[in-house]
């Protein structure tokens, strides 16, 4: 007996040890592999071009897609981005004719990006599944293209007689959406590359052509952009992003011998506590302030293109390692200020947003979700001082009671009149009884 459980025994180690060593095998092999989805490289400040979470992806849908043009790999060759695909190559065709003239062709594009391949591939947070060969190609064309495009539209060089690109004007408005989107860039340095490779003597910048296109959405004075002319950037959203940073609150101020912040209450609420919400006149709209129980506010407008702006914007700060929170923080703000339809009418008439979105309901729901699923630090952020500022103001004893008070009864004209009217009949009450108790003691 003892035998015969001793041959089994060995019988069924060998077994165990077969399995374990196809299985040991499989794992050496996966030893050897490196992240594809999300490389290790997606952790460097270098890495600046990110696949959105799928987390941001569930509650925003399709924001993060291009839906005409395609720039860079991750959206490469996708059926329904073929029509401009087509384009890009009469784009590069006219390049070539105008550059062929101080003896510049395509074999001089190609070897000017090819140094800097490694480098452009570290950018993107997923591996690019391109050889050598297409990597570059893909940069050259889609670099030329963006470039050739802004120069269009910035008049410094002509468009096509009838050019389909430029006669429908729907296709400008996507345009302008779809170079904005994360997932949908080419780090800067190539496009600064093959820009100094075709540039004239009298050219603007590559930001300054860059900014004046999106001004077409944005509609910034130009002094504004002016000042913008020669700064770095990662892509083009991050060079969009970075002339909105409020450069005299890029530091965060953390509040002093104080509890740890939190988020306020929607405007409805704040209201009733005296809080008032006003305009004022920035450079940004990231420029907020709260003084004497009123938070001050620039005018911004929601359309389609600021939506696709603020989304992708702060899906890049969530993913960079190294970037700034001020939009996360932003729409963290304005997604507490705004729980239902009523607070987007209040915002609306309070000139702090301007509405071409759609109708109040859709601007609620609109930053609800952009709030959602989104990390940030309220320590830490540039508002930090505001949120702690508001919630003390909020939860001060008697002045709230006052303001409850005047919002519940003296908010509208009708309501004046009826807490008069209540006053009155008070009045006339008290009056009452005051002679019958007058009758009783002291009868005529």
């Amino acid at each position: 007996m003892n035998i015969d459980s001793t041959r089994s025994a060995e019988q069924h180690s060998v077994t165990i040890w077969e399995i374990n060593r196809d299985r040991l095998t499989a794992m050496q092999h996966k030893l050897s592999d490196t992240p594809k989805l999300l490389s290790v490289a997606a952790g460097k400040s270098t890495c600046s071009i990110f696949k959105v979470p799928q987390t941001l992806i569930d509650v925003n849908g399709k924001s993060y897609e291009p839906h005409i043009i395609s720039v860079g790999p991750f959206h490469h060759g996708q059926p329904h981005l073929k029509m401009i695909e087509e384009h890009k190559w009469r784009f590069l065709r006219q390049l070539l004719n105008r550059t062929s003239v101080k003896g510049t062709v395509l074999e001089d594009y190609l070897k000017a990006v090819q140094p800097l391949e490694i480098t452009a591939r570290e950018c993107y947070s997923g591996t690019v599944p391109y050889s050598t060969d297409e990597f570059i190609e893909m940069m050259v064309l889609d670099g030329c293209f963006v470039i050739e495009l802004l120069r269009k539209f910035g008049g410094l060089v002509e468009f096509e007689d009838y050019d389909p690109l430029i006669r429908m004007s729907w296709i400008v408005s996507f345009f302008l959406r779809d170079l904005i989107r994360l997932e949908n860039q080419i780090p800067y340095f190539i496009l600064e590359c093959l820009f100094e490779l075709t540039k004239t003597e009298a050219s603007p910048t590559l930001a300054t052509l860059a900014l004046n296109f999106f001004n077409l959405a944005t509609q910034r004075p130009d002094h504004v952009l002016e000042k913008y002319a020669h700064v770095e950037a990662k892509h083009l959203l991050d060079l969009l992003r970075s002339t909105f940073l409020p450069h005299e609150l890029e530091k965060p101020i953390k509040p002093d011998n104080r509890p740890p912040p939190h988020v306020i209450h929607s405007i409805s609420k704040l209201r009733r506590a005296g809080i008032k919400l006003k305009t004022w006149e920035a450079e940004s709209f990231l420029v907020v302030d709260f003084k004497r129980g009123v938070i001050h506010m620039p005018t911004i407008s929601i359309d389609d293109f600021m939506s696709a702006f603020l989304l992708n914007t702060v899906a890049f700060e969530q993913c960079h390692s190294g970037c700034s929170k001020h939009f996360t923080t932003y729409v963290t703000l304005v997604d507490c200020l705004i729980n239902t339809s009523k607070d987007v009418s209040y915002l609306c008439d309070s000139n702090i947003i301007e509405n071409y979105f759609g109708t109040d309901a859709e601007v609620a729901t609109l930053f609800n979700n952009m709030g959602k699923d989104i990390s940030f630090d309220i320590d830490d952020c540039y508002m930090a001082r505001l949120f702690d500022d508001v919630n003390r103001h909020y939860h001060t004893g008697w002045h709230v009671q006052v303001a409850s008070l005047k919002y519940t009864y003296f908010n509208t004209p009708w309501s004046f009149v009826s807490a008069l009217a209540a006053f009155v009949l008070l009045l006339l009450t008290v009056a009452q009884t005051f002679y019958t108790i007058l009758s009783y003691v002291r009868p005529p």
